[in-house]
Formats: C-alpha cells, sequence, structure tokens
C-alpha cells in the first residue's frame, strides 16, 4: 500500500496494492495489520454505504463531536466522487483549510479522514456507491455539519447546483458552527 502526502496532517491518501490478471483484480482493502503500520490505529466498528442514484448529489460537510467523533475510511465501490476534507482542529496551522480528492471505483483509491475534520462529498457519475468504516457509532445528538458552499472555505467543488438532502442544505458556516475539537500536534 502506498500511502500520498496530503496536506492536512493525520489525512492519508491510500493507494492498495491491485493485482491484476485476466480474470480481474484482487485486493486487500484492510487489514489492521497494514494500516496500523502506516499509522492509522483506529478500531473500525461499522461499516456504512451510500449509493447515490444521479451525478452531482453532494452529502456533507459531516462529522460528529467530541466524544462521539468519527474517524472513517472511505472507497468508491462503484463510480466516482470529488470528496474533501476540512480541518476543524482548532488550533491547527491548516484550521478550516480543505482538501479535495478523486476517488472511484476505477482509481481503487481510499481515503482516511481522521476525527476533527468534517467530510463530504458529490457523485461525478450516476449510480455511484461509497463505502466507510467509522471507528465510533453514529450518534443523533453529537451529529453536525458545516455549509457545503461556505464562502470562507471556498471549496472548489466541480458543480454549482448539488442535489442536497433538507438536512445537508441547513448546515452553518464554519465560524457559526459547533465544534470541540482542539490540535494535538
Amino acid at each position: 500500500m502506498r500511502v500520498a502526502v496530503t496536506k492536512l496532517t493525520d489525512v492519508k491518501l491510500l493507494d492498495p496494492n491491485v493485482q491484476e490478471d485476466p480474470r480481474g483484480y484482487f485486493m486487500e482493502s484492510y487489514s489492521l495489520l497494514t494500516f496500523s503500520a502506516v499509522g492509522i490505529k483506529c478500531v473500525f466498528v461499522q461499516d456504512n454505504i451510500s449509493l447515490s442514484e444521479q451525478a452531482g448529489v453532494l452529502r456533507g460537510l459531516h462529522y460528529q463531536l467530541n466524544p462521539k467523533a468519527q474517524s472513517k475510511l472511505v472507497r468508491v465501490t462503484s463510480g466516482a466522487i470529488y470528496d474533501v476534507v476540512v480541518d476543524l482542529r482548532q488550533g491547527s496551522p491548516t484550521f478550516g483549510h480543505w482538501e479535495g480528492f478523486i476517488l472511484s471505483f476505477s482509481n481503487k483509491r481510499q481515503l482516511f479522514v481522521p476525527q476533527g475534520f468534517a467530510h463530504g462529498f458529490c457523485t461525478l457519475v450516476p449510480q455511484t456507491e461509497v463505502t466507510y468504516k467509522v471507528n465510533e457509532f453514529y450518534s443523533p445528538e453529537n451529529d453536525r455539519g458545516i455549509a457545503w458552499n461556505d464562502p470562507a472555505l471556498g471549496i472548489d467543488w466541480p458543480l454549482r447546483n448539488p442535489i442536497l438532502s433538507a438536512k445537508d442544505s441547513q448546515h452553518p458556516i464554519l465560524a457559526d458552527a459547533e465544534i470541540n475539537f482542539k490540535y494535538e500536534g
């Protein structure tokens, strides 16, 4: 597995080893030993799957507050997404900064999003399925979000008029959002 350096500390873009032959391919999508060796020491407790039937669906930007904050391991099993993470760790040199990544069935990349980051994605093609592992169970009382189009963040989404859920269309901008993450350097 290759790990790409990102501009946001602790966020990891992972390129798994893919063994291809005339029959297709084989890849190890998760191994506790391999992930621990590259600094991902989460114990994942839940797997989630989302299917977006249309291109242009935007989900996010989501996070959970402490003590129920989640780290996520995200991958695309069908289609393609533009995946975005935003640093919400107060005191971090990259607080409020974002970075975007293309994840697709074709490139097999995975993204590790640690606690303290908001996460969201938009679908680039129809019938996109995203799976993600989390290290904390869903907690409705700790569930929060940030507006996908917060002008202070200036996220360069590859779309102008996304398809949003009612919930995602109501998120506050970062300046008004409740966050309780501290940067631990």
